[in-house]
């Protein structure tokens, strides 16, 4: 079987990885020269925690034993199983980090609640105040802005892999083929459209009603902190935005303790995981409303300084970097991905919202699986 694959950002490189690893031939088409989008603008975290009961878990889960395999035979990845701490300093935060430790299904997430002592065991760079911190020990990390380079190159060992970069498909033309911007037509047994946030153009015309928004968020990295952060970090308000933590507790939490005013205006949480050269990745806000403003703005990198400076009891980094990023997200946010037949032969795979990069290789498994690859 011949697979043209549309778009290299993590989703379509896990498309084509899967059909490699089945035996068949694969064309990617990409119209940057390398994937710029939210596949590298991440935090690089397999974050199974704050998942949703049933298929967003199931999916999680699932993604996180294929990136396991594929941390071992591409080194290059950077995986490691890092796991999470979630610090609560409030009886309201403790209470929601107790009601998800006693989840039916908190084995599967790896939840364990622990008192400050044993979360500065397991990582001793969290020398601020709290009271208790929710571990979470499946969560595990790799290096987003390496990762597709990392698969590529292992991809095209393969002998059955091509990479056409800086190309952009304009057409769908007849069955199980695309056209491109240079007039070329790429055929084959199979096409899936992995575009990410471009929703516009080719996608719009064979999906006008695509359920499906754009969200636009902020980051930042710093200087190496210089010593090991051994797993990645979130902050209680990160509660607020994960389906895991739903629950009366939650309901409380949100009704008696108010998100500081710029958390609350720009909808925003902390995560933090540390990079193989030291530096922290931090964030994040969430902005829905369009048109996106174009300013990048400083209040909510102050925000998460001054969080992550009381987690660590010292002064932040240099910050070294701070960027914009837009992700595609299903408006049924129940959803792990919209997947579309969009022609005969073609399907378009998007949607999966800020879980891109923790659940694509088990989204490309299930498209593989749905296609009887």
């Amino acid at each position: 079987m011949r697979v043209i694959v549309v778009g290299a950002g993590v989703v379509g490189t896990m498309h084509a990885w899967h059909a490699v690893e089945r035996g068949h031939e694969v064309v990617h088409i990409e119209r940057e020269s390398e994937a710029r989008g939210a596949s590298l603008r991440n935090f690089g975290q397999i974050w199974v925690s704050g998942r949703a009961a049933g298929e967003e878990l199931g999916t999680a889960l699932r993604a996180r034993e294929l990136w396991e395999g594929l941390g071992g035979r591409v080194p290059e990845l950077g995986f490691r199983p890092n796991g999470s701490l979630t610090p609560v300093r409030t009886q309201r935060e403790l209470a929601v980090a107790e009601a998800a430790s006693a989840l039916d299904d908190a084995p599967d997430r790896g939840y364990k609640l622990l008192t400050p002592q044993e979360a500065r065991a397991v990582n001793p760079a969290l020398r601020g105040d709290f009271e208790a911190a929710l571990h979470c020990e499946r969560d595990a990390a790799v290096e987003p802005r390496t990762a597709q380079l990392a698969l590529r190159r292992a991809l095209l060992a393969s002998g059955r892999y091509t990479f056409l970069s800086d190309r952009e498909v304009r057409d769908v033309v007849g069955e199980q083929a695309v056209r491109d911007d240079r007039g070329e037509v790429h055929s084959g047994d199979a096409v899936v459209l992995c575009t990410g946030a471009a929703l516009g153009g080719l996608v719009r015309e064979l999906s006008p009603d695509l359920p499906v928004r754009r969200v636009r968020l902020q980051m930042m990295q710093t200087d190496p902190l210089g010593e090991p952060l051994p797993t990645s970090v979130a902050d209680a308000d990160s509660f607020r935005y994960y389906p895991a933590y739903r629950s009366v507790a939650l309901d409380e939490l949100n009704a008696g303790q108010a998100q500081a005013p710029t958390a609350a205006a720009h909808r925003m949480q902390l995560l933090m995981v540390q990079r193989k050269d030291g530096g922290l990745t931090i964030g994040d806000t969430h902005e829905y409303e369009h048109p996106f403003s174009f300013d990048v703005l400083e209040d909510p990198y102050e925000h998460l300084a001054a969080v992550v400076e009381s987690f660590l009891g010292r002064p932040l980094p240099k910050i070294r970097r701070r960027w914009a990023g837009v992700y595609a997200q299903c408006t049924d946010t129940s959803r792990v991905v919209h997947r579309e037949q969009v022609r005969d032969g073609v399907w378009l795979v998007t949607g999966p919202g800020g879980r891109g990069m923790t659940c694509s290789p088990a989204i490309a498994e299930t498209t593989a699986d749905e296609l009887n690859w």
